[in-house]
């Protein structure tokens, strides 16, 4: 499913907006899966959002978000960035390129197109208090092995980035065939996994050869080996539970 406007060209792995199907709503807790490419200068005006968590992987350029909380941060490649939308929250996403530009010592106009991956999973309970968390990953991600970017499953309290406010949930990335880094990762074991492409080619155990923007929905699986055959990211959710129960 695709939405295309003038600014935006997006793609839904899920039922979104207008493109509803009842066959295709969600996999474990994961709602939205959502590979936006949003133009210079352009973005998502204020909106809301309530009783979601949202993570958000920027894949090249910059996205400013704002929000009616008092949040504010320039979310890039290797930044961790959650919202927890809580009992309600007022938002804005836009394409920050200009802040690059004038890094680079030009004129500060909008010159690059930002290409994200924005995901939803189900919270615990709903009605929490709204909170925004974003941290610095990069350097993790150099060893080119799972990182996980976002968990509330208490087996990665150590090793997560940052925190979401859903115990059955966690969501992996791996940067792959860089130079340097690895060729190949291990997904876990989980009743619920889901794999997205977002850079690059892979080889998947048992299923073969998947090219960018593919994804693959797995239930009672694990332990597959995924090899890159030339400079890849993937997104991996690993879910131990499914909307609207075990």
């Amino acid at each position: 499913m695709k939405t295309r406007v003038a600014w935006l060209d997006s793609k839904h792995s899920f039922s979104f907006g207008e493109h509803y199907d009842p066959d295709n709503t969600h996999h474990g807790l994961l709602l939205v899966n959502n590979e936006d490419i949003v133009s210079p200068g352009q973005g998502f005006d204020t909106h809301p959002h309530r009783d979601m968590e949202i993570v958000t992987w920027v894949l090249s350029g910059s996205l400013v978000h704002q929000d009616s909380l008092g949040h504010s941060g320039v979310v890039y490649p290797g930044l961790a960035q959650r919202m927890s939308a809580g009992t309600g929250i007022l938002h804005s996403e836009k394409n920050d390129s200009w802040r690059l530009a004038a890094d680079r010592g030009g004129t500060g106009e909008h010159t690059e197109p930002v290409h994200f991956v924005q995901m939803w999973v189900v919270p615990d309970e709903p009605g929490l208090t709204p909170g925004y968390q974003q941290l610095e990953i990069d350097e993790e991600l150099a060893g080119g092995g799972l990182v996980t970017v976002a968990s509330g499953l208490p087996r990665y309290r150590d090793r997560t980035a940052i925190a979401i406010a859903s115990s059955h949930s966690a969501l992996h990335a791996a940067r792959m065939a860089v130079p340097g880094r690895a060729r190949s990762v291990e997904l876990p074991e989980a009743p619920y996994l889901h794999l997205f492409v977002a850079r690059g080619e892979v080889e998947m155990e048992g299923v073969g050869t998947l090219y960018e923007g593919d994804a693959v929905r797995l239930t009672r699986s694990g332990g597959q080996r995924i090899v890159a055959n030339l400079p890849s990211e993937v997104l991996v959710w690993e879910m131990h539970a499914r909307l609207g129960g075990q």
